[in-house]
C-alpha cells in the first residue's frame, strides 16, 4: 500500500511539474475600461490587463464580478477552453486577421506588420482595407486604443483608468 502511495505522489508531482498549468508571474497589471463588441462578444466595463512579457491576461469584470478571462500565450484560453489563435480569430473576430491581432491590440502595438502606419506626436494610426475582408481603423494614443472594423463589425476600445 505504501508503495502505491509513493507511486501516486510521484506521478502527480511529475504531472504538475511537466504537464500542468504553471502559475504565471505577471510583471504588469493595469485596470482598463474595455469595450469589446463582436457578433459573439459584447462587453463594456472594467478589466485588468496583465503582462508577463511572454504571456498576456485580460480579465473582464461586470458589476465587480469576473465574467471572462482571456489568457494569451501560444494559444488563447477562455472559459470554454483553449484554442489556436487562428481558430479564435475565426470564431470570435475574423478569419482575415493575423494570429497576433488581439495580442497586439491589447498591448497597443502595430497590427498587420505595421502596414498603413502613420505616426504622430500622440502615437500612431493605421487604416487597413481589403475588399470584402476588412475595413479597419486602428488608433493608439495617450488616451488609449481604438480598433474598429466596419466590415466585420468589430469594436475594441481600451482606456487606461490610471489617467
Amino acid at each position: 500500500m505504501r508503495r502505491f502511495s509513493t507511486l501516486w505522489v510521484s506521478a502527480l508531482s511529475a504531472l504538475l511539474l511537466f504537464g500542468g498549468c504553471a502559475v504565471k508571474e505577471y510583471t504588469r497589471s493595469e485596470p482598463k475600461l474595455i469595450t469589446l463588441k463582436t457578433w459573439k462578444l459584447k462587453f463594456n466595463d472594467v478589466g485588468f490587463l496583465r503582462d508577463s512579457g511572454s504571456a498576456l491576461q485580460l480579465e473582464l469584470f461586470s458589476a465587480g464580478q469576473p465574467v471572462e478571462r482571456f489568457e494569451i500565450d501560444g494559444e488563447i484560453c477562455i472559459r470554454e477552453g483553449c484554442m489556436r489563435k487562428k481558430a479564435f480569430n475565426e470564431e470570435y473576430l475574423s478569419s482575415a486577421y493575423p494570429d497576433t491581432l488581439l495580442q497586439n491590440v491589447l498591448l497597443a502595438r502595430p497590427i498587420f506588420g505595421g502596414s498603413g502606419l502613420t505616426r504622430s506626436a500622440e502615437g500612431f494610426e493605421q487604416q487597413l482595407k481589403a475588399v470584402a475582408l476588412y475595413d479597419i481603423t486602428y488608433r493608439v494614443t495617450h488616451d488609449g486604443v481604438y480598433f474598429k472594423d466596419r466590415i466585420n463589425n468589430v469594436l475594441i476600445k481600451i482606456k487606461d483608468m490610471n489617467n
